[in-house]
């Protein structure tokens, strides 16, 4: 007996770890993510918003939050640093600094997966090839007019919808600040 209880209380942490990890997996299979997702210049200028927001629709996506924004070469660059080092790092700010694009905040279950999925490869030649049904394949070009950006983390989307939806927010907060 003295075994018994020795072994119980040397795997209740064991247990109640998985109990709880288990709780909170099972809370998060249904939680709506959100993500960034973004039709560029090209798909903008192309006439593309409109079927590319059906497809998102169809596809069982929220739109919780949409506008048309025209990168500044100072936010583009924050947009797309991970890529600073990269050598068509000055070609991507050129271009999409070119027109207006609409960004969008898409919410539904595996949000970023699921609209990943939906774009295709960032090439849009391969997006034709593998994914003849994806935003890439049907409307892109090339690897950089490829007509739409997606969030790729839960990070990412994060930094980017605040960058892209709550700077103007927060500008405007700090207005009225001064102002007071």
């Amino acid at each position: 007996m003295a075994d018994y209880v020795s072994y119980t209380w040397r795997i209740m942490p064991l247990i109640t770890t998985f109990f709880c990890l288990h709780l909170y997996a099972a809370a998060d299979v249904n939680a709506v993510e959100r993500t960034l997702a973004m039709v560029k210049p090209d798909g903008v200028s192309g006439s593309h918003v409109e079927a590319i927001k059906t497809l998102i629709r169809d596809a069982g996506f929220t739109i919780a939050a949409e506008r048309y924004w025209h990168f500044s070469e100072a936010v583009a660059k924050e947009f797309y640093a991970e890529h600073s080092e990269r050598g068509f790092f000055p070609n991507l700010v050129e271009f999409i600094c070119s027109g207006p694009s609409l960004a969008l905040i898409l919410e539904k279950e595996h949000a970023i997966a699921d609209w990943r999925l939906l774009i295709g490869p960032t090439d849009s030649s391969r997006a034709r090839e593998e994914f003849p049904k994806s935003i890439r394949a049907k409307f892109g070009v090339d690897s950089q007019k490829n007509c739409v950006h997606g969030s790729d983390s839960r990070q990412a989307a994060i930094r980017e919808i605040a960058l892209l939806f709550e700077q103007d927010q927060t500008a405007k907060k700090s207005m009225q600040h001064d102002e007071l």
